[in-house]
């Protein structure tokens, strides 16, 4: 008996296992087969698959709501190339280095593609607000929290949370937040030189009662005693556009415009921790078209009123960007950041590490310096990578360095658009590869000419 259940012991186990097996399998493909079978989403998801399928030559994309030609839709290219599967290069044409549109990114989001993607229903939210009477989605919210405490770049434990169309709305929800109700007193807008054009833009066109722009933060200090004086100041950090981490010169009322505070433009010291931070999609993960912002405000009562200011104008962001934003922030924590964060720091570093040699060997321009820090969340020693190039021209009869780099086929953003000199340009680093490439190829151009004296601007 002793040895019919030894011999047994194996077999008997092995149909016990091959039983549950079969068992659990049924089960699987029982719960498949009472799921609905997909239906219409099956056209827009070929839809979707048609026009990213499209190669364009590899030097543009098709969109759904592009141009249309002969009832197909067709490439739009990148700068310097055309025709209709953008083939055609124009190698004479100017590169454009002014915008900041962050297409570098796009690799990253190709190679996520199913993740990534969002699938929409025509009946989709079509209420202002979400079942719990409000207008921001809490599980958005949710991510948007882990994402910082995962970075280590902001602190948003008890802060409150405001989604806008973009930071450019926050920018100036801001501004009116934290502003004098005293017409007769408007408070004063400063941001130290060189700073985000935009500051000054917005608080123009608004031309408001209760706040006026006043400009660089270091003159006015000089020219005015802030004693009894409402100010607001802008404080961007990494800087716009020379990637610096700025601090207060003033203090009091402050916006932190914390746009490029991710790990692929700089080390991470530490979280952020002040009354006003302002973030964007758009320089996180590339999605400037997407238009989604948030600020982590500490203060119940300008939180109001930035609230307030939301629902005024847009009563809200469309419910179908949160829910395109909640779905590629979710790709982004995926492994704790890593692979995400990995790609974006190497693209902006190699496009560093290739650039600054040529710099190197100029004396008629150069740019930023650099320091190394300790990134918390990449556990390393690093230099920034900035998104941007600030560029000087050195030689004193060049004092229009936009049109020094136009003659060389460069087109950037000129010095007094940030309320500097022209003596210095912005050069965009975060564009598509096609351009980067050709970015690099005409500076080393500029810069082999410069001692031959048949090159004249």
């Amino acid at each position: 008996m002793e040895i019919m259940k030894k011999y047994c012991y194996g077999p008997c186990l092995l149909i016990s296992i091959s039983i549950n097996i079969l068992l659990s399998i049924n089960l699987f493909v029982g719960k498949i087969s009472e799921r609905p079978a997909l239906s219409w989403s099956v056209k827009a998801a070929a839809e979707a698959e048609m026009v990213a399928a499209m190669s364009c030559s590899g030097h543009g994309r098709a969109f759904l709501d592009g141009p249309i030609y002969e009832g197909e839709p067709i490439c739009e290219c990148y700068g310097c190339y055309g025709g209709l599967d953008c083939s055609e290069f124009n190698p004479g044409c100017a590169v454009d280095a002014d915008s900041g549109d962050p297409i570098f990114m796009e690799p990253f989001w190709m190679q996520n593609a199913a993740n990534s993607a969002v699938v929409i229903s025509g009946w989709h939210r079509m209420s202002y607000r979400y079942s719990d009477n409000t207008v921001m989605s809490t599980e958005l919210e949710k991510y948007i929290r882990k994402l910082h405490a995962l970075v280590g770049n902001a602190i948003t434990e008890g802060r409150y949370l405001v989604f806008g169309v973009g930071s450019a709305q926050l920018l100036n929800a801001a501004v009116y937040a934290l502003s004098s109700q005293n017409s007769s007193s408007p408070s004063n807008v400063v941001a130290s030189v060189p700073y985000f054009s935009l500051y000054q833009d917005q608080t123009v066109l608004l031309n408001s009662k209760n706040f006026q722009f006043e400009g660089d933060s270091t003159l006015w200090k000089l020219n005015n005693s802030t004693n009894n004086m409402d100010v607001i100041e802008f404080v961007t950090s990494p800087n716009n556009p020379d990637g610096e981490l700025k601090e207060p010169i003033i203090g009091g009322k402050t916006i932190y415009d914390h746009a490029y505070l991710w790990p692929h433009f700089t080390p991470i010291t530490g979280p952020s921790d002040h009354d006003f931070m302002i973030f964007t999609l758009s320089k996180l993960t590339g999605h400037a078209g997407v238009r989604f912002g948030w600020a982590v405000i500490k203060d119940k009562d300008v939180y109001d009123k930035v609230m307030n200011y939301i629902h005024l104008f847009d009563f809200g962001v469309s419910k179908d960007t949160q829910l395109r934003v909640l779905k590629l922030l979710k790709v982004v924590v995926e492994s704790d950041g890593k692979p995400f964060f990995d790609f974006s720091y190497n693209m902006m570093k190699d496009r560093w590490d290739r650039l600054t040699p040529v710099f190197s060997k100029s004396t008629r321009f150069s740019i930023q310096q650099r320091h190394p820090m300790q990134c918390n969340f990449l556990n390393e020693t690093r230099l920034a990578s900035p998104a941007y190039i600030w560029v000087k021209c050195q030689r004193e009869e060049e004092d229009d360095c936009g049109v020094v780099l136009n003659a060389g086929n460069v087109i950037g953003r000129s010095g007094s658009s940030f309320g500097a000199k022209d003596r210095y340009v912005r050069l965009s680093l975060i564009k598509s590869q096609d351009e980067f490439e050709l970015l690099l190829q005409r500076l080393t151009e500029l810069v082999s000419l410069e001692n031959r004296s048949v090159y004249t601007v």
